[in-house]
C-alpha cells in the first residue's frame, strides 16, 4: 500500500508531500505528488509535525545492550545503595545462577571512579559476581571471583589493563581494560539463543527511539570482549532482523597482520540479507576516567602535578599505519575507538598512511569518541576524507567529566574536549552514534546536548559552549552523516528513490525552543516503508 505524508515539515526539503511506494520513496513535492497516489493509499497526517528520515547509530553495541536488558541492570543510577538493592534481588531471583552478571554502574558512584569487593562479598551468597560498568572499560568483581581467576598481590598487570589496588597491593575488586579479561574468560558463556533474544529486544528499543540502521562496533570480539556475530548471522539469514546493519569485525590487538585473511573470511560470511560487513574495529585506547586514554600530554595527580602516565596506545601506531594501509587496500572500512588527543592522532596518521599507498578510495574511514582532539588535527579530518563519529551525549557537566576527568587532565586538554563546532567549521564530515549500551540509545538526547552542551534539566553550565551544533547540522549527523558511514547511500536524506526509513516527531523540532529539544519522543517509525513502531499518541 502507498502512504502520502503532509501536514507538517519535511526534513531538509521545502516539500508539501512525500509518497511512499513499496520500499522507497517514489515522490517529494507539491500537489503533482498527491496527484499520483494510487486509490486506497494510506494518509499521514503529519499535524505539523517532523517528518525525518530515520535515525542511523553509527557507534553502538546492540546485542551487548540488548543482553544486558535481561542481566544485572544497573543503569539510571547512581546511587550505590540502590546497586546493591539491585544485585541482591537479581541474585535472589536466580539462586541457581552460577555467576551473578550484569553492568551499568557509574565510576562517579565510588571514591576514585573504583568500587570494592566487600560490597558484594556479603549480597550474592557466594557466588562469583562479575559486573561491567557504563562504559565497558572497567569490572566490579568480588572476592569469589579474584580466587577463581587466581588473582592475587603477586599478579602482575596485562600489559593493556590494571588491577586496582589497596595501599598494600591486595586487589580491591575492579579491573581496568585488559584486566577484565581475566576474570570474564572465566564467566559461563551465554547461549546462542539468549544472543539472539537480545539482539531483537535491541532492534525492538532502537525502533521505538526512530533508529532504522546502526553500525555495531564489535560484530566479532576478542581481548576479552565476547563475539555476538551467531546472533546476526541467524536474524540476518531467517529475516528477523529488520534494519539493515553493518558489522565492524574487531582487530584483535594480540595478533599482527596474519589476521587479515580471517577477516576477509569474516566479511564474507556476515554479508547475508541486511546484515554487512565491511568495517574493521581498531580500539587504540580506554578512557580518560582510568587514565588509559592515550594523551599528548601526561595525566594530573589529585594534586594537579604531572605523573608519568600519559594513557595506553593499544596499537603499536607504527604497526597501525600498517595494518590500516592493508585493510584499506582490501576495501575495509577503518572504524577507530579513539579518545584521547594522541589516540586521534594515531589513528589519522594511519588514514594518511592508507590515503598515500592506495589514494582516496571510498573506504569511509572514521574515528569514533574523539573526546580529546588536538588543534592541530582538527582540519585533518577534512583532507583526509576520514568523518568524526561524535557520541554527542557525553559533551556535558557531569560528576564523571567534573571529577574524575579534568582535574586529572592538562588543562590544555581539557579545554579540547568533543570539538564538533570546531570540526563543522573545519569542513569534516560529522556522523553520529550513540555508544549504548554505554550510554542512552536515544537520537534525541544526543540531538539535545550537541545543541545545548548540557543534559536537559542538569541545571549545569553549557560545556565548552563554543563547540555547540545547530539542530539541523546535529540531526543531519545521525541521519545523512551515519548513513555515508554505514555504506547507506540510498537513506539519510527524504529523496525520491531512497529508501523508505522514516521517523515521525511528535513535534516540529526547528519551529521549537533548543532546551525543549529532549522533551520530543518518537511517534511513528518506518523501515522500508513498513511501520516498526507507533507510539500510542501517533
Amino acid at each position: 500500500m502507498d502512504v502520502l505524508f503532509t501536514g507538517g515539515r519535511l526534513f531538509g526539503t521545502d516539500a508539501s508531500f512525500l509518497l511512499v511506494r513499496g520500499e522507497h520513496i517514489a515522490a517529494l513535492g507539491g500537489d503533482e505528488v498527491r496527484e499520483r497516489a494510487a486509490p486506497g493509499t494510506e494518509l499521514v497526517d503529519l499535524r505539523g509535525r517532523l517528518l525525518l528520515p530515520g535515525f542511523q547509530d553509527a557507534h553502538v553495541h546492540a546485542v551487548l545492550g540488548g543482553l544486558e536488558l535481561g542481566l544485572c541492570d544497573l543503569s539510571g543510577t547512581t546511587d550505590v545503595g540502590e546497586y546493591l538493592r539491585r544485585i541482591r534481588d537479581y541474585a535472589d531471583t536466580r539462586p541457581d545462577a552460577g555467576w551473578i552478571t550484569g553492568g551499568g554502574w557509574s565510576m562517579e558512584s565510588f571514591a576514585g571512579g573504583v568500587p570494592g569487593k566487600a560490597l558484594l562479598d556479603g549480597i550474592a551468597g557466594g557466588r562469583p559476581v562479575f559486573l561491567m560498568n557504563r562504559d565497558h572499560h572497567a569490572g566490579w568483581v568480588n572476592s569469589r571471583a579474584l580466587e577463581l581467576a587466581g588473582i592475587t598481590a603477586g599478579t602482575p598487570d596485562p600489559a593493556d589493563g590494571r588491577i586496582d589496588r589497596d595501599a598494600h597491593g591486595e586487589p580491591v575488586g575492579c579491573l581496568q581494560e585488559g584486566a577484565m579479561a581475566l576474570v570474564a574468560g572465566l564467566v559461563p558463556e551465554v547461549t546462542p539463543g539468549e544472543r539472539l533474544a537480545g539482539l531483537l529486544r535491541a532492534q525492538e528499543l532502537l525502533h521505538s527511539l526512530g533508529v532504522t540502521a546502526w553500525q555495531d562496533a564489535m560484530l566479532c570480539g576478542a581481548n576479552g570482549y565476547p563475539d555476538h556475530s551467531d546472533a546476526y548471522l541467524a536474524a540476518a539469514a531467517d529475516g528477523s532482523l529488520l534494519s539493515r546493519v553493518e558489522g565492524a569485525l574487531w582487530w584483535n590487538r594480540d595478533r599482527g597482520a596474519e589476521q587479515i585473511e580471517t577477516l576477509l573470511q569474516q566479511r564474507d560470511t556476515f554479508s547475508v540479507g541486511n546484515l554487512r560487513s565491511r568495517s574493521v574495529k581498531f580500539m587504540l585506547d580506554g578512557v580518560a576516567e582510568n587514565f588509559t586514554a592515550a594523551m599528548t600530554a601526561p595525566y594530573r595527580d589529585r594534586c594537579g602535578h604531572p605523573t608519568g602516565n600519559s594513557g595506553l596506545s593499544f596499537v603499536d601506531p607504527a604497526a597501525l599505519a600498517e595494518y590500516v594501509t592493508a585493510v584499506d587496500a582490501l576495501g575495509f572500512q577503518a572504524h577507530f575507538h579513539a579518545l584521547g588527543d594522541r589516540a586521534v592522532r594515531e589513528a589519522l596518521d594511519a588514514v594518511a598512511a592508507a590515503r598515500k599507498a592506495n589514494g582516496m578510495r571510498d573506504t569511509r574511514p572514521h574515528l569514533a569518541h574523539l573526546q580529546v582532539v588536538h588543534p592541530d588535527d582538527v582540519r585533518r579530518f577534512a583532507a583526509l576524507g576520514a568523518t568524526a563519529n561524535i557520541q554527542a551525549y557525553w559533551a556535558t557537566h557531569e560528576p564523571q567529566m567534573d571529577e574524575l576527568t579534568i582535574p586529572f587532565l592538562e588543562p590544555s586538554l581539557a579545554g579540547w574536549q568533543y570539538p564538533f563546532g570546531d570540526l563543522a567549521r573545519a569542513g569534516a564530515r560529522l556522523a553520529a552514534g550513540s555508544d549504548w549500551p554505554v550510554t542512552t540509545a536515544d537520537p534525541l538526547l544526543g540531538v539535545h546536548t550537541a545543541v545545548n552542551r548540557a543534559h536537559p534539566g542538569s541545571g549545569e553550565p553549557p560545556f565548552l559552549a563554543g563547540q555547540a551544533l545547530g539542530i539541523s547540522p546535529a540531526l543531519t549527523a545521525y541521519t545523512k552523516g551515519s548513513a555515508f558511514v554505514n555504506h547507506r547511500d540510498d537513506s539519510g536524506e527524504l529523496r525520491p528513490g531512497h529508501r523508505a526509513d522514516l521517523v515521525v516527531l511528535d513535534r516540529d523540532l526547528l519551529a521549537g525552543p533548543a532546551e525543549a529539544i529532549a522533551e520530543a519522543r518518537v511517534d511513528l517509525t518506518y523501515v522500508g516503508g513498513s511501520l516498526v513502531y507507533s507510539s500510542r499518541d501517533a
